[in-house]
């Protein structure tokens, strides 16, 4: 059972308008070859003790950099702040000695980072890590000090604190280990907490948590937040004010709910019309089903051992994928959604040859075994979540993309070349670049590079492994457009894998949705949208932020903490669930 969270002396229930933190004509700029290019300009802004200021925009945009800014955190001496002040109460930053810096970074004034995993030490506990955070700050005795780390793990609503302060980092899940970063950030009890994209790369109904979480704890601290995301779904649910930044610069300011009801700047209109709402995917019809079948999988099983003990023998099994059978459609999207650790990626790897399995899968009539058959390879090819990590940064793009080609044997060096560059075009992308490396293009770009690579061959079959979920709306907007356009084209089927309903929403046209493992939920977009039967279903559903700051979200029973594991002890199985038809092939575990 989750403790309790600590009591919080001096609960504030509503800002005021005193200015806790102001920011006055900051500009950062970076040393390049031809002399300082200001990445932030003139950026003015002020938070008040409680209030909630979201900082948006597309990458590149500055936000991150404006945080590290207040931080003291800039890296010197490439980049540095050339103008402007920041002040904290009646402390000025800007210049401040690193010694002074330090007591006040953490202690006043405190930063959740965007990938917790990157943040913590990977050969420390979590429970030194807080204790060091701690002591840096308060000469407390260690007993003191870890009653300190326990208590602020038990305020961040963390399952079995007491468990989690003896683990590692890589032990946790991302939830939890966001959930450490923010016992970290409020445990000293800062004035102002810097939330740089703090739920990006978390499930839909983790990310809720986390913003309950803050929201909780800055009525209970009075903690003043600025808040920094691309996500508008965010920005509507947690923000009193917005500032909109683009290039480095802010382009416009206003109160959340009069800049969702009339923006002023043109790009914050294209930044609110790129984001996609749950809905829109009823404007498209209610999603294809009964296509001849292009893949089958039947009772798919993908196990991994753990060993343990001093002879190593196998103790316990994580039941990755538990029986999972479904079709997808010649010109179909069929998409598979869940949590993390849900068993969503493993049944694409298995797909494609690259995680062992039992059970059966079929692509275009041919039997497929746990080694993917060259031939195969041709049929099936997977866009991977990050493209920059997908991408060889030793070889060109053009090479890139002719690479799957060459493996092949397919063409000549010049008729490779040209499918490339015809291949750019059909992208979005210019010829011209084909020179240029990955580390030359934004992420949006490199995603193109990839699907461009994907689609060489001319599979049949496209797996897309969260494939926009990194990417900032507007981007997204356009994959995601570039993926329906090239589905009509190339008559191609995707499995569209991904944690973000809204956006699964908007491109499927069936979905799975998955649980532990297993299929518990499975229908046209329409079917599990409009008329979701499963809790978790729903769960998924009520999760997603609403882009709308009038919206009122049902308050609905959720359960807490993480999702359960799909560790089983040697010989225990996962209980199998039944798929029952409720009426035109939408099937529910009952």
């Amino acid at each position: 059972m989750t403790a309790a969270p600590m009591p919080i002396s001096g609960a504030v229930n509503a800002p005021d308008n005193r200015p806790l933190l102001a920011v006055e004509g900051l500009t950062v700029s970076v040393n390049t070859e031809s002399g300082l290019r200001p990445l932030v300009s003139d950026l003015s802004f002020t938070l008040a003790r409680g209030e909630t200021l979201a900082i948006a925009g597309e990458s590149g945009s500055g936000k991150s950099i404006t945080s590290l800014a207040v931080m003291g955190l800039l890296p010197p001496p490439a980049v540095r702040i050339t103008g402007g002040m920041v002040r904290l109460g009646e402390t000025e930053l800007t210049g401040l000695p690193e010694a002074q810096m330090q007591a006040i970074r953490g202690n006043r004034i405190a930063m959740i980072f965007q990938e917790p995993m990157t943040s913590l030490n990977p050969v420390l506990t979590i429970g030194t890590q807080l204790t060091e955070a701690i002591e840096a700050h308060e000469p407390l005795p260690r007993a003191e000090a870890q009653a300190r780390a326990l208590a602020a793990l038990q305020a961040v609503r963390m399952s079995e604190p007491a468990r989690r302060m003896r683990q590692y980092p890589h032990e946790l899940s991302g939830g939890m280990r966001q959930r450490v970063m923010i016992a970290m950030a409020i445990a000293l009890r800062p004035d102002v907490l810097i939330a740089d994209e703090p739920t990006t790369a978390l499930d839909v109904t983790v990310q809720r948590e986390v913003l309950d979480l803050l929201r909780d704890l800055q009525r209970e601290m009075g903690t003043a937040i600025i808040l920094i995301t691309h996500d508008m779904g965010v920005v509507a649910e947690m923000a009193d004010r917005v500032i909109v930044m683009q290039a480095g610069r802010m382009v416009e300011e206003a109160p959340v709910r009069t800049l969702f009801a009339a923006p002023k700047a043109a790009y914050t209109r294209a930044l609110l019309d790129a984001v996609p709402r749950m809905g829109q995917g009823a404007l498209r019809g209610a999603g294809a089903a009964h296509r001849a079948p292009l893949a089958m999988l039947r009772d798919l099983r993908v196990t991994y051992d753990s060993r343990g003990g001093l002879l190593g023998r196998v103790t316990h099994r994580t039941h990755a994928v538990a029986g999972v059978s479904f079709d997808i459609g010649q010109g179909e999207t069929f998409a598979l959604v869940g949590e993390s650790g849900c068993g969503k990626s493993t049944i694409a790897r298995a797909i494609v040859g690259l995680a062992p399995f039992t059970g059966q899968i079929e692509i275009n009539g041919r039997p497929l075994g746990p080694v993917l058959p060259k031939a195969a390879r041709r049929d099936v090819q997977l866009i991977f979540q990050d493209p920059m990590a997908s991408l060889d940064p030793r070889m060109t793009v053009g090479n890139l993309v002719c690479e799957p080609l060459v493996i092949h044997g397919i063409g000549t060096p010049e008729t490779r070349r040209a499918q490339a560059r015809d291949l750019f075009e059909k992208v979005g992308l210019s010829p011209d670049q084909l020179d240029r490396y990955p580390h030359e293009f934004s992420g949006g770009q490199r995603q193109r590079i990839c699907i461009a690579r994907a689609l060489a061959l001319r599979p049949k079959l496209i797996i897309a492994d969260e494939s926009v979920s990194a990417l900032d709306v507007s981007v997204q907007a356009r994959v995601l457009e570039l993926l329906r356009a090239l589905k009509d084209e190339f008559g191609l089927s995707y499995l569209f894998i991904s944690h973000d309903m809204a956006v699964v929403e908007n491109i499927a046209d069936r979905v799975g949705v998955m649980y532990l493992g297993q299929i518990v939920e499975l229908g046209t977009r329409a079917q599990v949208f409009g008329n979701p039967q499963h809790p978790y279903t729903r769960r998924l559903i009520e999760a997603v932020p609403v882009p709308d700051p009038t919206h009122i979200r049902t308050q609905t029973t959720r359960p807490s903490g993480e999702v359960p594991s799909p560790l089983r002890r040697l010989g225990e199985v996962p209980e199998p669930l039944h798929l029952v038809d409720i009426g035109d092939g939408h099937l529910v575990a009952r």
